[in-house]
């Protein structure tokens, strides 16, 4: 339950808002959704498996307004997993487009294009009435752990983005992030906030129906994760001219070199604001932002806090360190971690990070992201950065196998491994044996577009 319903209200207060529907070319208000479902039970659990369509905004609308905690989770996410989580917490409602039937639920009609399952036994999980939010981390792992967000923590970041993101109430948005990560969270938030129309569709930048309705609609920004600029500029976006766009925003990850620098000059030429974004679920979505006049002379750099925001460097391990009032109220790995809300004063980033003379702040890599080979400590981060500016345009992923040697998956090019060895053994001193290098097919990616590691190593044990 949530003790206010801040988000909502300011979303009904944007008059100019439209939801469109792509599939039927057809424009609807947020007053269309208003109470469009009659949800049962006043508050509680709800699961909810979103895709980006048009009935699924509506339905994420209808339960903001309610006094129900929502978790959001991707519609793909395997049975099993699906049903071990809904065992795990309980849930009273489960929406799920992909199902048919869930044991000890029925089915509920909520509205007329949608259905719902009610818990039979209406045994209700208690939450702390400050949770409106439950994110996961994982992605696609199917794992119990949950970031806990209040309203205030939802509202306070979406306002912060919108102190410097120049989303106007003319804005035209296209919803390709997925509504259950954090980065698609806020895109959602705050155009819904303060844009004027946004676009529901499951259409992605490498299907051509993505690229029609961008055409129909002309859309005047665009957000993405690493993933989909690298794929941007593989697919030739930078090579054409797209009059109604504004600007691009990118957060999710360290955007490779190349193209940071090429989609930089891209913005420039074409009078474009770019802005690159750092944040973490933990944080709601963001916690910093470079304005686009840094982009070339600070490139890599994560810029300086939001409003409200503050980051610092631990003096003994280098990590980075922020608060502000978009710090989430911890973790819940089980339903009894639900019925307490405790913002961190303080959340630990797992970030290892330097801050220059001008107060911009740099991520230089994971705490966790470090091997050591014959002693010496690696950042597996650094490698990966190290190769990329060498071999523009290919895509590197590194991992260490038992601190005994460093594998290096590549993907796009053909390169020859002796050249890769040679890098690695003049920049790192690192000796070639130790080093394992294989391409790979296909870059394998978790639910909210990060890069999923785990999966990575199976594809490359030698």
């Amino acid at each position: 339950m949530s003790e206010t319903k801040q988000l909502y209200e300011l979303i009904l207060g944007n008059k100019n808002l439209l939801y469109i529907d792509p599939v039927k070319d057809k424009a609807n208000s947020v007053l269309d959704f208003h109470e469009s479902l009659d949800i049962i039970g006043g508050g509680g659990l709800a699961f909810l498996y979103l895709d980006n369509k048009i009935q699924s905004v509506e339905l994420l609308l209808n339960f903001i307004r309610s006094d129900f905690t929502i978790a959001l989770l991707s519609p793909s996410l395997n049975v099993i997993h699906k049903e071990y989580l809904e065992q795990h917490y309980n849930p009273y409602h489960i929406y799920d487009a992909t199902r048919i039937k869930i044991d000890a639920y029925s089915a509920k009609a909520l509205g007329a294009a949608h259905t719902c399952f009610v818990q039979d036994k209406a045994v209700k999980t208690v939450v702390n009435p400050s949770i409106k939010l439950l994110l996961s981390t994982s992605g696609s792992t199917g794992s119990p752990k949950f970031v806990k967000l209040s309203e205030q923590n939802i509202v306070s970041n979406a306002l912060s983005i919108l102190d410097y993101l120049p989303v106007k109430n003319f804005d035209v948005c296209p919803l390709n992030l997925p509504l259950f990560y954090s980065y698609g969270f806020s895109v959602f938030t705050t155009n819904s906030i303060s844009g004027g129309t946004i676009v529901c569709s499951d259409t992605t930048i490498m299907q051509k129906e993505f690229w029609e309705e961008w055409e129909r609609y002309q859309y005047t920004s665009l957000a993405g994760v690493p993933y989909v600029y690298e794929m941007l500029q593989r697919i030739g976006f930078l090579k054409k001219e797209y009059p109604s766009l504004r600007y691009l925003s990118q957060a999710g990850g360290r955007l490779n070199p190349s193209a940071l620098i090429e989609f930089g000059n891209y913005a420039l030429k074409n009078d474009l604001s770019f802005y690159t974004m750092y944040g973490q679920t933990e944080a709601t979505a963001r916690m910093s932002y470079l304005e686009p006049e840094y982009l070339i002379e600070k490139a890599g750099s994560i810029g300086k806090p939001i409003k409200g925001g503050k980051m610092e460097i631990d003096p003994v391990s280098g990590e980075l360190l922020y608060s502000g009032p978009n710090v989430s109220g911890g973790y819940a790995t089980v339903k009894e971690d639900l019925l307490e809300y405790s913002p961190l004063e303080v959340l630990h980033t797992g970030d290892i990070a330097k801050k220059d003379k001008d107060g911009f702040f740099y991520i230089t890599g994971r705490s966790q992201r470090f091997i050591k080979l014959f002693g010496t400590r690696i950042s597996l981060d650094e490698i990966e950065q190290i190769l990329q500016n060498n071999f523009a345009g290919t895509k590197f992923l590194c991992l260490g196998e038992d601190d005994k040697s460093l594998i290096v998956a590549y993907l796009y090019d053909d390169l020859n491994e002796l050249e890769i060895k040679k890098i690695l053994s003049e920049q790192v001193k690192l000796h070639p044996a130790t080093i394992k290098v294989k391409k790979i097919n296909e870059l394998p990616l978790s639910q909210n577009g990060k890069i999923d590691y785990k999966e990575v190593k199976e594809m490359v044990s030698f």
